[in-house]
């Protein structure tokens, strides 16, 4: 970590140093001083994080995922899924629930440029408005509001271990109650990813390790749509569309070594080439009232969302004992189709200051996923069908109510409860498999902050959470995976319920330390299975209490006349698993290592950006993270250290910019972590293919003038499909 810090001290402080000299020198001509009042990068508030980025160095040259990467509490996996503090999260943009997930949700946003940024939410205790299942990043983009056309055109080629490229057409226009926005873009990126995992069977002591490379091509063209038509100063309504599209290719090569007692068994080499090609749509038609002077708001959605994924995948496989090369292919084509409507409206009540906020919502789900295999190795696996088609349903209906007040001018209060009911239904044509249920649940959630003066403040937040099954991961269709293993879905699997306590103490609206408690006493998480001789992957159910404490110290500064900015938050964190792995068959014994049953690890990031270095127009950003992801039955093996630096030259005569980014120079992310079953332990190391550096020129035309959301702006332009 030295290693890695140290360069970036050392730039920093060189730049200060001589920034402060240029400063010092051109003191004599300032005759007049106009002070700017600014918000800080990072505003810590009772149920959020917010990370304002609208006037930071940290955007030029970056997407809006890089900029998520950076955000204080966030995290990204190595499968690209997103965290807050550790835990799964829902993305929002603007305030509306995105329709894309996991490496969807990663193509879509790295095709917003992050100079659209306004600001990121990071809502560690949402209120009973937000339909979630735990904490809720909402990204904010800029409101443009000057008349006549403007925007931006970017290009940017990023170096990793094979080139990538990437161009956006950004444009806005508006006349008088009229705005449109525009934004269209292309990328075509090139993953490679190495890993190395080691398999470990107990009952006969087998050791299967396996050494695989891949290599995939990405190419996305997405285009997204606003229309928004203000009717008065209390009505306006508007359209979204957003379009994305991936035409995948990839291949990879696994070959593999099975010991057992220490004697050579066998070994095989696997190749698999694939071709894919996602579609999404989404759709928002909104209506918005608001009445300022009374406070009153009413928010009617109505949407459609399609998301299709055909996918073919072809395996060759040479046994060593077999003189025969094993065929398998795939062929899927899964379809996914939401409708909902929802109603929010938010209601001062009489003269007491309290506000009331209701509202609900109807969703409906329907989802089909074929699956045909072919090829001549077929009748020789057991287990194995040739076709079958998965169909999921459910309808979800919710409601809602949150009341605030503030008593004494100094204690802030919400409460609030959410109910929702479920109806679902699932089933496979040929296997005959099928499961039909319903349930509702209660969702309360509580907010208390005191301010003890201006200096200091606590809060104290509780959110009872339930984190439902992805409809995919009840599909109990068997697939092969291109490491030699299989997989399947488990049709079995229950909701996950969890309970989050949080405190947090503000000083000088400068330091911020916090608290969180979080349990669950049930849980879904990879498992492993022998079936017919197959290693099998799966989604499981797991009881058994797991307990987390957190412990967190964040600080944002300004230096230099608010030129230099930096954010420092540091954390350490403690699982108690010894519950769940107790009832899970997980203990750690002499003959069957298990996973810790007592978790402790520090993780943390910062965030330095300098503005305007020399006068020249030339801003500087780093970042550097320590993460370490243990989930469940899963155990890190190591803590990955992630790190950039950025300089970008502005052109203001022009209205260019260029950039060039450095990303993880020093040290290279590898994902390191054990899972552990009743029947196993799977060890898992992936070095990532994000670092090298890239390119970014910006060319902007128009007036760039951009509109400080306000209070109310926000009131007025926030809610959504939530």
């Amino acid at each position: 970590m030295k290693v890695i810090l140290a360069p970036i001290a050392i730039t920093i402080s060189s730049l200060v140093l001589a920034q402060t000299k240029q400063d010092t020198l051109k003191s004599e001509e300032i005759e007049a001083v106009t002070v700017i009042a600014r918000k800080p990068t990072v505003e810590s508030k009772a149920d959020r994080t917010v990370f304002n980025v609208s006037n930071s160095s940290i955007l030029a040259g970056n997407t809006t995922w890089d900029v998520l990467r950076m955000t204080p509490l966030v995290s990204i996996d190595n499968n690209d899924v997103v965290k807050a503090e550790g835990e799964s999260v829902t993305v929002y943009i603007n305030d509306r629930k995105s329709v894309f997930t996991g490496k969807e949700l990663k193509e879509y946003l790295k095709t917003i440029p992050a100079d659209n940024l306004m600001k990121i939410e990071v809502i560690t205790s949402p209120s009973s408005r937000y339909e979630t299942s735990g904490s809720v990043i909402n990204i904010v983009l800029k409101k443009r509001d000057d008349e006549g056309i403007k925007g931006s055109v970017t290009f940017n080629n990023k170096q990793n271990t094979k080139n990538s490229q990437y161009t956006n057409l950004n444009l806005n226009y508006h006349k008088k109650k009229f705005t449109q926005t525009f934004i269209g873009s292309y990328s075509d990126n090139i993953y490679v990813e190495k890993n190395y995992s080691v398999n470990t069977l107990y009952e006969n002591n087998s050791v299967t390790e396996i050494n695989l490379e891949s290599i995939a091509r990405s190419q996305s063209p997405s285009l997204s749509s606003t229309s928004e038509f203000e009717i008065n100063d209390k009505n306006n309504f508007g359209l979204i569309l957003e379009y994305y599209q991936s035409r995948r290719l990839a291949s990879s090569e696994a070959d593999g070594t099975k010991y057992m007692n220490d004697i050579f068994q066998s070994s095989y080499l696997q190749n698999q080439n694939s071709t894919g090609l996602n579609r999404t749509l989404g759709t928002n038609l909104f209506y918005k009232y608001y009445d300022k002077e009374k406070n009153r708001i009413l928010d009617i959605n109505l949407g459609i969302n399609y998301d299709s994924q055909s996918e073919t995948n072809e395996f060759i496989i040479n046994k060593s004992t077999s003189p025969m090369a094993d065929h398998l292919g795939i062929i899927s084509d899964n379809q996914a189709r939401n409708y909902y409507l929802k109603v929010d409206a938010t209601q001062p009540l009489g003269k007491s200051g309290g506000t009331l906020e209701l509202g609900g919502k109807m969703d409906f789900n329907n989802n089909i996923l074929p699956n045909n295999l072919y090829g001549n190795s077929l009748d020789n696996i057991t287990g194995l069908q040739k076709n079958d088609t998965f169909h999921y349903e459910d309808n979800i209906n919710s409601l809602y109510a949150n009341y605030s007040k503030t008593f004494f001018k100094k204690l802030e209060t919400r409460i609030g409860i959410r109910y929702e009911n479920i109806h679902y239904k699932m089933r496979q044509d040929i296997a005959g498999t099928n499961r039909k249920d319903s349930y509702g649940t209660f969702l309360p959630n509580l907010l208390l902050k005191y301010s003890f003066s201006d200096k200091y403040d606590l809060s104290l937040t509780y959110n009872r959470n339930l984190w439902r099954p992805w409809y995919a991961e009840f599909n109990p269709f068997l697939l092969p995976n291109n490491d030699g293993f299989y997989s399947r879905g488990n049709i079995h699997l229950e909701p996950n319920p969890s309970h989050r306590l949080y405190m947090k103490l503000g000083i000088l609206k400068k330091y911020f330390l916090s608290a969180r408690y979080m349990f669950t006493d049930q849980d879904y998480w990879t498992s492993y299975a022998v079936e017919d001789g197959k290693t099998v992957t799966l989604p499981d159910n797991f009881t058994g209490k797991v307990q987390k404490y957190y412990l967190f110290a964040n600080t944002n500064q300004t230096f230099l006349k608010n030129k230099l900015s930096v954010n420092v938050g540091f954390g350490w964190y403690y699982i108690d698993n010894s519950d769940f792995n107790a009832k899970n068959g997980l203990n750690n014994t002499e003959n069957m290592p298990g996973p810790k049953s007592y978790i402790s690890y520090f993780g943390g990031s910062t965030n330095l950006s300098y503005t305007n270095l020399f006068n020249k127009n030339i801003n500087v950003s780093g970042w550097v993270e320590v993460s370490n992801q243990n989930n469940g039955n899963s155990n890190a093996n190591r803590t990955n250290i992630f790190h950039n630096i950025s300089v970008t030259k502005i052109f203001p005569k022009t209205q260019m910019e260029a950039s060039l980014q450095l990303m993880n120079i020093f040290k290279r992310p590898n994902f390191d972590a054990t899972t552990y079953s009743p029947v196993g332990s799977f060890r898992s190391s992936s070095k990532w293919d994000w670092y090298g550096f890239s390119l970014t020129f910006v060319k902007r035309f128009g007036n760039q003038k951009v509109k400080e959301n306000t209070k109310t702006d926000v009131e007025k332009n926030g809610g959504g499909g939530k």
